[in-house]
């Protein structure tokens, strides 16, 4: 049984939601040569006469933020380098002038960033607008937000503009629980007590992507005054993209001492027990050849404990501890690993709905959490078994040591055999989890299809598996070839495996 079930009298239930989340605004057609063609012609702008006039257009967009800030009675900082901390910063303003709903204060600092500028073609010698890496002035506005709590939009002032807008989902759910009067206990970033778990997880699961992308656009206007040129230009504003998204499900614990007490043993369990296979299953993904990228395990110590994180090229899942609840969270900045249903049109004219890699939208949101959601879930899932570090050690005695069964004496295992490492490690593969396993599926993946098929091999895995029913280890599933791990199973080839890749790897190899 997974950690819900196993610890459930001393869980207070479980919430999952987006965590950090930053969204950025393009405006399409300035990164199309058409684009910027029209663009062009439609304001009848010169291509000589274009820097001129994006200077222009730049010192109306600075001009309008300082009068907004301004209006609003707020400071407005330039700082003299891009490495200070924006958000300390703006942290710094808050404590000498505190506000309770608004603007908090307005950083502007010169950034790199892509903007379009004239550039003469090599072989032509011909003026073109191209997109090329400069520096320009970017402006920082930090909100105390109604909605969605501490937060901040960034602006581009010279073109293309880009926005981009960083919201926490915990201060955005909190702020639904106020409303919807869910009383609840927050540490740091953390809820640590809801008073109605299920309600505020439909709340969570129904959340409107439209409704946010409305207040984007609302941001948008109210910050870019060139925004209505560049609507009659094209017909439409701002595209928003989910730059990048955490999808965290908080485990709440009753209490520190109940997580500290199981914490180091799901620490080691995560690291030393899950496979590449594993991490493929928990992101939805089977193991293939065709797969170009890294995988990558990893913990480290914080000051807060330890974090353990599975990196798949650029999508990452982690799992980690803050107070007393346990975090699992799933960071998606590459969308196109997962796939979403989206309606494809054909040559011919017809259209149809089909499987397809999920873009960067924010149309996509749903998709987004229901992917990390699932994710999250198999992580959670996959932590089963879990005891605390020291009361495996008779159960592992146990194993070591001789039963009889109707009649019928069984040796014990050799822990520290080479060939029972790899059994164990084998049977603990997450992708028997569901469907079980078969003698030969065993023997395939231990000893090869072609010694698999031996005699000898056959009966040799026939015994080990009735040694293995004998103590307990695995069950056969009821008129069927296949077997499943028991509890008690999954438990002991958790704790061996730690055991053997912490203190000595070598003969886990």
């Amino acid at each position: 049984m997974n950690i819900l079930e196993q610890y459930k009298d001393k869980i207070n239930g479980t919430f999952s939601f987006f965590d950090r989340m930053i969204i950025k605004g393009h405006i399409r057609q300035f990164y199309s040569p058409s684009g910027k063609k029209h663009f062009l012609s439609h304001n009848d702008i010169l291509l000589k006469d274009f820097s001129s006039y994006a200077n222009t257009v730049t010192g109306k967009i600075c001009e309008h933020i300082e009068n907004y800030v301004k209006e609003q009675g707020r400071p407005s900082v330039y700082l003299t380098s891009s490495a200070v901390s924006k958000e300390k910063s703006a942290m710094e303003q808050m404590k000498l002038s505190p506000v309770d709903e608004g603007l908090i204060c307005a950083l502007s600092v010169v950034e790199f960033c892509s903007t379009l500028q004239p550039v003469k073609d090599k072989g032509t010698g011909l003026l073109h607008l191209s997109n090329t890496n400069r520096k320009c002035k970017y402006y920082y506005l930090y909100y105390q937000d109604k909605a969605f709590g501490f937060m901040h939009v960034k602006i581009q002032t010279w073109f293309p503009f880009q926005v981009q807008v960083y919201i926490n989902g915990r201060e955005l759910m909190r702020r639904m629980f106020d409303e919807n009067g869910i009383s609840y206990t927050m540490r740091d970033n953390s809820f640590t007590e809801i008073s109605d778990v299920e309600k505020a997880q439909e709340l969570a699961d129904k959340y409107d992507s439209e409704k946010l992308c409305r207040v984007l656009d609302m941001f948008a206007e109210r910050l870019n005054p060139y925004l209505e040129t560049i609507k009659r230009t094209f017909n439409q504003g701002y595209f928003w993209c989910v730059d990048q998204c955490e999808y965290a499900t908080d485990i709440m614990f009753k209490c520190r001492e109940g997580l500290d007490e199981i914490y180091p043993s799901l620490v080691g369990h995560a690291f030393y027990s899950f496979k590449c296979e594993d991490v493929f299953s928990f992101m939805g993904r089977k193991l293939s050849n065709k797969f170009q990228g890294d995988l990558v395990s990893d913990y480290r110590k914080r000051p807060q404990g330890f974090r353990v994180k599975h990196k798949m090229k650029s999508n990452s899942i982690k799992m980690y501890d803050k107070h007393s609840v346990l975090r699992i969270e799933t960071t998606i900045n590459d969308p196109r690993e997962f796939k979403t249903r989206k309606e494809v049109r054909h040559r011919d004219g017809t259209s149809s709905i089909m499987w397809r890699p999920m873009g960067k939208s924010i149309s996509n949101l749903y998709r987004y959490a229901e992917v990390s959601k699932a994710s999250n879930k198999r992580y959670v899932a996959a932590l089963n078994n879990i005891v605390p570090n020291g009361r495996a050690e008779d159960e592992i005695n146990a194993v070591c040591g001789n039963v009889k069964v109707n009649g019928r004496a069984y040796t014990g295992f050799n822990v520290w055999q080479r060939g029972t490492v790899d059994l164990f490690h084998e049977l603990s593969s997450a992708s028997y989890f569901i469907r079980g396993f078969t003698n030969a599926d065993i023997r395939n993946a231990i000893w090869g299809r072609e010694q698999a098929c031996l005699t000898a091999n056959r009966n040799r895995m026939t015994r080990l598996f009735a040694k293995l029913r004998a103590h307990g280890l695995i069950k056969k599933v009821p008129r069927s070839l296949r077997y499943h791990v028991t509890d008690k199973g999954r438990r002991i080839f958790a704790a061996l495996i730690e055991c053997k890749m912490r203190y000595y790897p070598p003969l886990a190899v």
